[in-house]
């Protein structure tokens, strides 16, 4: 087996859409409940790109099986150095420790464009896969929002987890204007 942590490209839209169909269909960790469609995902990769954030995919011998990427927390200036993650593995490729490759690269790159906190909103306190990846990777559990959504006929809470980057809040930005 063959896996290749690699930025996105335009032709792995139709993959990327798959993938996350079926975490919205399946599953809780996103409060979607309709899946996108290929425009729709077109147009995220897209604001993300324009962001200038990483969006990586994770290949397993040529096909695309999971992917990550990282953008703005909000799009308020005292922000620009918080970045929220996201990441999805293809249900047939979960336990191949493509979820821990993908964030890994992830939070180097963004590591080494200056953001200094990355957070997590995993979605549904049991999703405990998504919640040991990242206290794998050093989040800690900031917050937990409890019943803040409503999908497959259940509440499910809201997990925070934050991880600092590089040297976190221990280094002074040298401008107060982005």
């Amino acid at each position: 087996m063959t896996t290749l942590i690699r930025p996105s490209q335009a032709s792995d839209v139709r993959r990327l859409t798959a993938i996350y169909a079926h975490h919205v269909v399946h599953g809780s960790g996103s409060f979607e409940l309709i899946a996108p469609d290929e425009n729709e995902m077109v147009r995220r990769r897209t604001a993300v790109l324009d962001n200038g954030q990483p969006f990586l995919v994770a290949e397993v011998d040529g096909a695309v099986m999971g992917y990550a990427y990282a953008n703005l927390f909000r799009p308020r200036p005292a922000y620009r150095y918080l970045v929220e993650n996201s990441v999805y593995i293809d249900h047939a490729a979960q336990r191949l420790s493509l979820g821990r490759a993908l964030m890994a690269e992830l939070i180097q790159r963004c590591e080494a464009q200056g953001a200094r906190q990355m957070i997590a909103v995993i979605g549904d306190s049991a999703n405990l896969g998504s919640i040991r990846l990242h206290k794998s990777l050093g989040f800690e559990q900031v917050g937990l929002i409890r019943s803040s959504g409503w999908k497959h006929q259940r509440w499910l809470d809201t997990v925070m987890m934050q991880r600092p980057l590089g040297l976190g809040d221990l280094t002074t930005p040298t401008t107060e204007t982005p």
